[in-house]
C-alpha cells in the first residue's frame, strides 16, 4: 500500500495536541495535589454549571451539595482541568478524523464511536449509569475495531487508539469524582495522561518526518525502550504514592526514612489495588507501615532509573551527533532527583511537587522522541 497523502497541517495540529496534552497532565497535578479533585461532585458539570458557581449560595439548591460543601479557591480549578481535557479531545478528535479519511468508511467509524460517546454523557447525568457504560463500551469498542484494522502508513491507526485512550481518560475522570478518590483510579488517570502524551508525540514526530540516522539506531533504541519501561514503572510509582497520601511517610528524612535506613513496611498491605467502592479515599486510608512501604519502592526504583538514566546519557555521548540528547537527559535526570529529595525535606511544596510531575513528563517527552525519530539509514 503507498502512503496516502496526508493534510497538509496535520503536524501542527499534532503538535498543538502534544502542547495541550502537557498543560492538562501539569494542570491535572496541580488540581491533585491541592487537593481539589473532588471540588466538584458531579461530573461533567459542577454544582450543574458548565463553569462552576462564584458563591456558595449559588451552590446551595443543587443535590451536590448535599455529598460537598461548595469550595470557591478549589473548584475553579477542577473545572478548569476538565474544560482543558475537553479541549483536548476535540483536537484528538480532529487527528482521527484527518488521518481516518481516505480509508474506506473511515469517517464514519470515527464520527460513530463519538456520538455513542457523546449520547452516554446525558444518560449518565440523568443516573442511567448502565446504559451510559454500554454506550461508551461501544463507542470504544468501534475505536478499537478500527484501530486493530487500519494500517499506520497515514498514521490512521495511532490517531484511532489515541481518540480511544481519551475516551477511556474521560471515564477514567468521572470514576475519579464519583468514586471519591480510589487510588486505582487516580493513578491510572495519571498514566492514560501520560500514554495520550506519548501517542501524540508519537504521532507528531512521525507527521513531521524529521528522523535521527544511525548506524547502530536498532542499539540505541533498545537502550531507550528499557529507559522508558523502567520510566513508566516509576511514574506508576509515583502516582501511586499520590493517590495513597505517602508522599511525607517518612517524614521529612532523606535519604533515611523515619529516622531508619529500612524501617519497618508492610509492602502487602501498601499495594492492595483493589479495595472495593463507596470509601472515601482523600486523606488516604492505608495505616503508617503501608504508606512507608510504597514511598520505600518508589525510592527504589527511582536509583535505578536514573542510574540506568546516567548509563544511557553515557551511550548518548559517545553516539557522534548525539550530544544534545546526551545532555538532555543528564539535566532533566537530575533535576528529577533533585525535585525528588525537596519534596521531602521541604514538606511537599506545591510548586515543587507540580514541578516534579512536570519533570517526569519532559523526560518521557525525551525518551519517547528518540523512539518515534531514530531509524537506520536509507
Amino acid at each position: 500500500m503507498a502512503r496516502p497523502a496526508r493534510y497538509r497541517h496535520f503536524h501542527r495540529i499534532a503538535w498543538l495536541a502534544v502542547a495541550l496534552t502537557l498543560c492538562v497532565v501539569v494542570f491535572g497535578a496541580f488540581v491533585r495535589l491541592s487537593d481539589a479533585g473532588l471540588s466538584c461532585p458531579d461530573w461533567p458539570t459542577c454544582y450543574g454549571r458548565a463553569a462552576w458557581p462564584g458563591a456558595a449560595q449559588e451552590a446551595a439548591g443543587h443535590v451536590a451539595s448535599e455529598i460537598r460543601p461548595f469550595e470557591t479557591h478549589k473548584a475553579w480549578r477542577e473545572q478548569v482541568h476538565r474544560h482543558l481535557a475537553a479541549s483536548l479531545g476535540v483536537l484528538v478528535l480532529v487527528l482521527a478524523l484527518l488521518a481516518a479519511r481516505r480509508r474506506r468508511y473511515g469517517i464514519a467509524q470515527v464520527v460513530a464511536a463519538s456520538v455513542l460517546v457523546a449520547a452516554a454523557i446525558p444518560l449518565y447525568m440523568h443516573g442511567e449509569h448502565v446504559a451510559a457504560s454500554a454506550l461508551a463500551v461501544g463507542g470504544e469498542a468501534v475505536l478499537l475495531f478500527a484501530a486493530l484494522r487500519w494500517s499506520n502508513l497515514d498514521l490512521a491507526r495511532v490517531a484511532a487508539l489515541t481518540l480511544a485512550v481519551i475516551v477511556f481518560q474521560a471515564l477514567l475522570g468521572m470514576w475519579t469524582v464519583t468514586w471519591l478518590l480510589k487510588p486505582i483510579v487516580v493513578m491510572g488517570h495519571l498514566l492514560g495522561g501520560l500514554t495520550t502524551f506519548s501517542l501524540l508525540l508519537w504521532m507528531a514526530w512521525r507527521a513531521t518526518d524529521r528522523p535521527i540516522r544511525l548506524a547502530d539506531a536498532a542499539t540505541l533504541r533498545r537502550w531507550v525502550i528499557g529507559g522508558l519501561i523502567l520510566l513508566a514503572l516509576q511514574i506508576a510509582l509515583g502516582g501511586w504514592v499520590s493517590a495513597n497520601y505517602a508522599a511525607l511517610s517518612c517524614g521529612l528524612d532523606f535519604p533515611k526514612c523515619a529516622g531508619q535506613w529500612w524501617p519497618q513496611a508492610d509492602f502487602r498491605e501498601g499495594f492492595v489495588l483493589w479495595r472495593g467502592i463507596g470509601v472515601d479515599y482523600e486523606g488516604g486510608v492505608l495505616d503508617g507501615a503501608s504508606r512507608i512501604a510504597i514511598q520505600l519502592a518508589h525510592r527504589v526504583v527511582a536509583v535505578l532509573l536514573a542510574l540506568y538514566l546516567l548509563l544511557l546519557a553515557a551511550r548518548l555521548l559517545r553516539t557522534p551527533g548525539m550530544r544534545g540528547w546526551a545532555v538532555a537527559v543528564l539535566l532533566l535526570t537530575t533535576t528529577q532527583v533533585t525535585l525528588g529529595i525537596l519534596n521531602v525535606k521541604l514538606n511537599l511544596p506545591l510548586p515543587v511537587a507540580v514541578a516534579h510531575n512536570g519533570g517526569a513528563a519532559l523526560l518521557l517527552f525525551t525518551l519517547v522522541s528518540l523512539i518515534a525519530r531514530l531509524r537506520r539509514p536509507e
